[in-house]
């Protein structure tokens, strides 16, 4: 799977490889406090991606990922890693999925709320990252509860609690983090979706969205992606179908 020089320079139009990523996602980004350098599943597969297209990789990392989809308006990133939203697509050429995590809902001790369906009703507040995935995801399906919207995870999760309100939304794994923070908390049983992690590169590089495409294809039919999830020790995500 050599890539064509069009893909090749149009991924790498300056000669090295811009990598996008999220260090707010701790499932695929982190971010080493001693050396501050980062790691995690999506380094692991943007410096095979620049390995694969022969160039050098500079990383260039944001704190939430909405950030990370608007920095595409200022030509921020050739490649990025981040959740596949209908509402992304104008801008961003998506790749398959190469993994998916499951989102959630946790509500505090002593709720009245039991199951995901019972979420959407009039006078409950569901905290929320504004412009995460699972927000985009909300906001089109939610038709009687509430977001309320913070700048990143561990706002969302301050603001419930500070505000008392009646859900938290999230990635699974973070959820089950802060319910042993917050006893007689409970995640929901169930998801109400599962966000797709791809591979994107700004529209109009059509060349380099087909690359895009053929490798996480072969990332995951190689097991790379199932190896990075294990060499990471990551729960709560899986291999996209």
């Amino acid at each position: 799977m050599t890539p064509s020089p069009s893909a090749r320079s149009e991924l790498a139009p300056t000669g090295k490889l811009r990598v996008g990523i999220n260090y707010g996602n701790f499932l695929l980004v982190n971010k080493d406090p001693a050396s501050g350098g980062y790691r995690g599943i999506a380094v692991d597969l943007g410096r095979e991606l620049g390995r694969r297209l022969g160039v050098p990789v500079d990383l260039v990392a944001f704190e939430t990922a909405g950030k990370l989809a608007d920095a595409v308006k200022t030509d921020a990133w050739d490649v990025a890693f981040l959740g596949n939203e209908p509402q992304r697509a104008g801008e961003i050429a998506f790749s398959p999925a190469y993994l998916e995590i499951e989102a959630g809902y946790l509500v505090p001790a002593g709720s009245p709320i039991h199951t995901i369906a019972e979420v959407d009703r009039a006078g409950v507040r569901v905290a929320v990252a504004a412009k995460s995935a699972y927000d985009l995801y909300l906001s089109r399906s939610l038709k009687h509860a509430k977001l309320v919207r913070a700048q990143g995870i561990d706002a969302s999760y301050d603001i419930f609690l500070k505000e008392k309100l009646e859900v938290l939304s999230g990635l699974k794994p973070r959820l089950a983090t802060d319910a042993a923070k917050l006893p007689g908390s409970r995640v929901l049983e169930g998801r109400f979706t599962a966000v797709q992690q791809s591979v994107g590169t700004p529209q109009g590089r059509p060349a380099g969205a087909s690359y895009l495409g053929e490798f996480a294809q072969d990332v995951k039919a190689s097991g790379f992606v199932a190896q990075a999830i294990a060499r990471h020790a990551v729960r709560g995500v899986s291999v996209a179908p």
